[in-house]
């Protein structure tokens, strides 16, 4: 197996786009991609104030190393679950990343503030993954404003957004398939712009970057995982990605391309209320979050 650049000796295969690659041109590809997904969906300025959400796994630490390369001006904000064994094990994971390539980061510990992600999911009576979104969503956008970042950045992959948007359409939840996009936009005065610029690469692309350049992560996946449904959506995809190549990506950029001109901006800053527990802006005058924490005391 020959590289298609070089004809050197290649040490990747990718069937979707019918090509093979050395490890030199397999990181070019894999930064062209990147790059042509943020000008695509113009998710940033280079000198914006990037938060990348890390978790110690491959894909996040892929984008922050890829946006680190490119010249953005990242920090690394990890949040210590609560999950006995995993999050230390991925919090040594960041760390040692961290401090390899002299990156900033920024650590919320669950556990300090009381409300770990399995002792709230056990006293709420709620799912281990509802619970664990809701918290990281506000920690990740409050983390953010209180930095002054202008873009939050999360390293969900083709993979995550195609199995996504299969589950979403299985249900037929408008909504939801509304905001299956890799741009949502800042809305009000304190709720920041989200983006995703991964999403033109698989899973399997991202953990042989990880491996080719040396990046060490948590292979494992979160114990609390464990009979989520996006699991089954992502085993169907791949077995129709295994016969068909190509079918994934040509599946989630048709429906982008149906959906991009859908106004996804939030409400105007005086249409939100400020949460009288936290001060965060929220639709309602207690925010979820801290709903869910005071239910749990």
């Amino acid at each position: 197996m020959k590289c298609v650049k070089c004809k050197g000796d290649a040490v990747i295969n990718i069937r979707r786009a019918n090509a093979a690659f050395c490890k030199e041109h397999f990181n070019e590809y894999f930064t062209e991609q990147t790059l042509k997904a943020i000008k695509h969906f113009r998710m940033f300025r280079k000198t914006d104030k990037i938060m990348v959400c890390v978790s110690g796994g491959k894909d996040s630490l892929v984008l922050w190393h890829v946006l680190h390369k490119l010249g953005c001006d990242v920090t690394g904000m990890y949040i210590d679950l609560g999950i006995n064994g995993y999050s230390d094990r991925s919090k040594d994971k960041v760390n040692s990343f961290a401090e390899r390539f002299g990156l900033k980061t920024i650590i919320v510990d669950l556990r300090e503030k009381g409300h770990p992600i399995p002792f709230v999911a056990r006293k709420a009576k709620r799912e281990d993954c509802a619970v664990c979104g809701t918290i990281k969503r506000y920690y990740f956008n409050k983390t953010a404003y209180d930095g002054g970042f202008d873009v939050v950045a999360t390293g969900h992959n083709l993979d995550d957004e195609a199995s996504r948007l299969l589950a979403n359409i299985m249900h037929w939840d408008d909504e939801y398939m509304n905001n299956t996009y890799p741009v949502l936009p800042a809305g009000g005065k304190m709720l920041k712009k989200k983006v995703k610029p991964l999403v033109r690469l698989t899973e399997r692309e991202t953990a042989a970057f990880a491996i080719l350049n040396g990046i060490d992560y948590v292979m494992e996946e979160c114990p609390m995982s464990k009979g989520a449904t996006s699991l089954v959506f992502k085993d169907a995809l791949s077995t129709i990605e295994e016969n068909m190549p190509g079918s994934e990506i040509f599946f989630y950029t048709k429906f982008l391309e149906r959906v991009k001109d859908i106004d996804r901006s939030k409400t105007d800053s005086d249409e939100m209320k400020i949460c009288q527990t936290c001060g965060m802006e929220s639709f309602m005058d207690k925010c979820t979050f801290c709903r869910l924490v005071e239910k749990v005391k």
